[in-house]
């Protein structure tokens, strides 16, 4: 009897900023699993299995189907790169700015970052592109590429179903989500704080509602962590839920009343368009988790949330507590957007439509 000798397809990864396990990793990594979950050989190029971390990161279903195998971009000559890579059908890169030619059948540069600096395709690096197409996460990464006379593919990520929630079992909470950390587009945790203790004091409807911030947090931000909850001053109504789990996360998103995102807050994005939310995957979470939403009017959440409808948006803390007030003692408007938003937003940002979009590529 023959031995079936059907050769599997394979796909490559390589994610320089990988151990960040931010948004912009998890919607990578959910292209990724799209091919898993087809049992394609999944390889990713990584010196640690980051199995576990993903786990208690990220809802992925199929990532006990992904192989772990030496980082080749590290310590490989360019020859051996290509040697590596001509096994490959489909090779995914997350670029640093920098750029290598490959030998795979067919090339991705995942685009996470709206900065010029990362896109610098002068002929050298357009030579070394030949044979890649590039993948916006987000119509605003799309807008400024396009602008840079990039033209990508547009695959938005997709948000987990088990977060579907239009039940008002709802918590005196105002939930923020986002990595511990000073730079890059900041999620301005500093600012939110101090906004949080203004509504406190401007309206008294607002005296029992605790803050609840979450997030990762890595050894080198510990500084600007402990700065955070110094500024908190040990008010027990300011929560710090630092490298949280995904179960935990999910009730966070359940519970809470209200949901903040200031990344963007102060940011000129004419100037500075990686400085704002490139997309905004936990403002969505929570949205769709019936948490009425606020983010600055800026970068991705601008284009994705409608106001009155699916959220709000603020350009000053100033208009955001004026906001928070009117809809705290308008109680239609409050039931209309919490379980209006969740309907809308769970048709627009489902596995499904994502799943289609990235088998596109093939």
């Amino acid at each position: 009897m023959k031995k079936n000798t059907l050769k599997k397809i394979k796909v490559g990864l390589y994610n320089p900023f990988l151990d960040t396990l931010g948004g912009g990793e998890k919607h990578i990594l959910s292209i990724i699993e799209v091919f898993a979950e087809k049992e394609f050989e999944v390889n990713i190029f990584w010196d640690k299995n980051l199995s576990k971390e993903i786990k208690n990161r990220f809802s992925f279903k199929y990532f006990n189907k992904v192989n772990w195998i030496p980082n080749i971009f590290k310590n490989y000559s360019s020859l051996q790169v290509l040697k590596s890579l001509i096994k490959y059908d489909y090779f995914f890169y997350v670029t640093d700015g920098s750029y290598f030619f490959s030998s795979a059948k067919k090339n991705f540069v995942f685009c996470m970052v709206p900065d010029r600096r990362l896109y610098n395709l002068k002929l050298i690096n357009k030579l070394k592109l030949w044979n890649y197409k590039l993948i916006s996460n987000s119509p605003y990464t799309s807008k400024w590429l396009s602008k840079w006379d990039i033209n990508p593919i547009t695959i938005p990520p997709y948000i987990d179903s088990k977060l579907l929630n239009t039940h008002l079992n709802k918590e005196k909470i105002i939930l923020s989500v986002g990595r511990f950390f000073p730079h890059l587009h900041s999620k301005n945790q500093e600012q939110i704080i101090k906004t949080f203790k203004l509504l406190k004091l401007s309206n008294p409807s607002f005296k029992d509602y605790k803050l609840t911030l979450a997030g990762g947090l890595k050894k080198e931000d510990q500084k600007y962590f402990d700065q955070l909850k110094s500024l908190a001053k040990n008010d027990e109504s300011i929560i710090f839920k630092p490298n949280v789990a995904l179960d935990e996360l999910y009730n966070l998103y359940k519970i809470s009343a209200y949901y903040w995102h200031f990344t963007g807050l102060n940011i000129d994005e004419n100037k500075q368009p990686e400085g704002v939310e490139h997309f905004g995957i936990a403002p969505l979470e929570a949205a769709i988790s019936g948490c009425i939403t606020f983010c600055h009017n800026s970068g991705g959440p601008k284009l994705i949330f409608t106001e009155g409808e699916t959220g709000f948006l603020f350009n000053t803390t100033e208009e955001l507590i004026k906001k928070m007030n009117f809809i705290e003692t308008n109680k239609i408007l409050k039931e209309k957007v919490t379980i209006k938003s969740p309907l809308i937003l769970s048709k627009r940002y489902n596995y499904q439509s994502f799943k289609e979009n990235v088998l596109r590529l093939l």
